[in-house]
């Protein structure tokens, strides 16, 4: 067997694809537009802070579309700014997320209604508003959420009942949503990342000691993660190099869910 014109590497790019990135003001979701469009991707980024995504679509020739996902409204008008500046999305990466941390025996119902409308509900909206654009065009597509290792365990340390029943509930979506548009060329995975430097876990996780060193305990690999290591799960999940991959939880933790 020769291996002359072989480039395995090809089927992670998404060259003349169009794909949505929520959350992408900062964090783990700035990276995530980057790095689509360093493989080919021309994205959409979408978050509450127009000024900072402004600038970051002008660096990666993209387009901003500023809103609050909390705002019923918002999943449809970022979808329709979409189709209508490319006509298409082949690719949506739900990655915006927010957190309340305190104990469930004194949360507010409304930051936990709060919490399921903005990390759970508006996926769910955006998921299926893709999916009809794609399934109507007769195309194929890839819907990577994001999850987190809330999704999969109890942290309990770090209390967010309304945090930690999205992210479970998204990695059930994820499953029934891939099997529902299987046939259709709609697949649908999920990433569920553990503690990942961000401005969410910055302060509280890795500027703390006492929070770095229980993190480090916790965690087989005894560290947190880098940013660059969830580059490799996103170009897998959105590319044709997971063309029969659908319905999968890929945890990316150093081990967290392995012990």
């Amino acid at each position: 067997m020769t291996t002359a014109g072989l480039d395995p590497l090809a089927a992670f790019r998404v060259d003349d694809r169009v794909a949505i990135v929520t959350g992408a003001t900062s964090g783990l979701g700035e990276r995530f537009a980057r790095v689509l469009a360093a493989a080919g991707a021309s994205v959409i980024v979408a978050g509450r802070r127009a000024d900072r995504l402004g600038r970051l679509a002008a660096e990666i020739h993209g387009v901003a579309v500023p809103g609050d996902l909390a705002d019923p409204d918002a999943p449809a008008a970022l979808v329709d700014a979409a189709l209508a500046r490319h006509g298409r999305v082949d690719i949506l990466v739900n990655n915006a997320g927010i957190s309340h941390i305190e104990s469930a025996l004194t949360e507010p119902s409304d930051e936990y209604r709060r919490e399921l409308a903005v990390d759970l509900v508006a996926p769910f909206e955006l998921s299926r508003l893709v999916a009809r654009s794609i399934i109507e065009r007769g195309g194929a597509g890839s819907i990577v959420n994001v999850a987190s290792v809330w999704g999969l365990v109890g942290v309990g340390q770090i209390p967010d009942a309304g945090y930690a029943a999205a992210k479970g509930g998204l990695v059930n979506l994820t499953r029934e949503l891939a099997a529902q548009w299987a046939r259709q060329g709609v697949r649908v995975n999920v990433i569920a990342p553990a503690f990942f430097r961000t401005e969410m876990t910055d302060e509280r996780m890795f500027q703390d000691e006492r929070a770095r060193i229980w993190m480090g305990r916790r965690t087989p690999m005894g560290r947190g993660g880098e940013e660059h290591e969830l580059d490799g799960a996103l170009l897998f999940l959105a590319s044709p190099a997971s063309s029969y991959v659908t319905g999968a939880v890929v945890p990316v933790d150093g081990g967290w869910t392995a012990v």
